[in-house]
């Protein structure tokens, strides 16, 4: 059994599986996250969220496959009786995408779904699902620094069965409107965006926690839906939620209903790790509680 602090993950997803009582985590491979080819990705499964049994590989690529390196953020989501993984891949000369795998278990096998969901000239990552109030399924995604310099987040419809897309990209918001997001390079005009991720709060707002550089390093930050809706207008909060060099976080809940973030802190390779926070929501903010879990 490993501990989180043995696990060596960045961005961290935790699927909450009540009918099991199992917690599915899952997260991009430390060892070869920048360089080299990929390995695929690992499930760890735990009861308590303390003691963590793996790792199991849950996605190993085939030889015809098409991408070799920067397999990222994999998050799995139950849809309509299987298990669909959203992560990144990447090919030398291709743009980065957002992917889909299938499997018809949490722990997998994975395969091949749909090759990409972004358009197919974007360097985009970090596809997240979100299914609005009419029980349509969207997807949320950064278009990359690396060829906007201000990082951009953008909104698409999917199709129910989640083989592509209904009509372009919307622009939801760009990575400097946040004041807390630092920029970088020789001119300080490069902004990132990394890792969305929905949630409705008990007051209805739907927000979304996303990532970026700040002035301490990585940061995790939360925007608002103006129209409660995927496609906004979206309105950056005035202070992150995590300003301490970690983020890419996602929020879930324990089967005894308690609110967790997981995020990867901190974000110096090789020492990230999957950390998980208790979460408190009240009138409308949310706040780590002082220890993790």
């Amino acid at each position: 059994m490993h501990r989180l602090e043995d696990i060596h993950f960045r961005d961290p997803y935790i699927l909450a599986i009540p009918s099991r009582k199992k917690y599915y985590l899952y997260g991009s491979i430390g060892q070869n996250v920048w360089n080299g080819p990929a390995i695929g990705f690992d499930v760890y499964e735990s009861e308590d969220l303390i003691h963590w049994s793996g790792p199991s590989p849950c996605f190993r690529a085939p030889a015809d496959f098409w991408s070799d390196h920067h397999y990222w953020a994999p998050e799995v989501y139950e849809w309509e009786g299987r298990f669909y993984m959203f992560a990144s891949f990447k090919a030398e000369g291709v743009p980065r995408v957002t992917g889909v795998l299938v499997a018809d278990q949490p722990e997998g096998p994975f395969e091949l779904w749909c090759r990409s969901l972004t358009p197919p000239d974007w360097e985009c990552l970090d596809g997240t699902l979100y299914v609005d109030d009419q029980g349509d399924p969207w997807m949320i995604f950064c278009k990359e620094w690396v060829q906007v310099e201000d990082g951009e987040m953008y909104a698409v419809r999917l199709k129910p069965d989640l083989k592509g897309t209904i009509g372009k990209p919307d622009l939801l918001f760009k990575a400097s409107e946040a004041q807390w997001s630092v920029g970088g390079g020789e001119q300080r005009n490069r902004y990132v965006t990394d890792g969305p991720f929905l949630y409705r709060m008990q007051n209805d707002e739907l927000v979304m926690m996303w990532s970026t550089s700040g002035q301490d390093g990585y940061t995790l930050g939360l925007a608002r839906s103006v129209s409660g809706k995927p496609q906004g207008p979206w309105k950056q909060d005035d202070k992150p939620l995590f300003a301490n060099n970690g983020g890419h976080g996602m929020l879930f809940r324990t089967f005894e209903g308690q609110l967790c973030l997981t995020i990867h802190a901190p974000n110096s390779h090789p020492n990230e790790r999957p950390v998980i926070f208790r979460m408190q929501e009240k009138q409308g903010q949310l706040t780590l509680m002082d220890n993790p879990t």
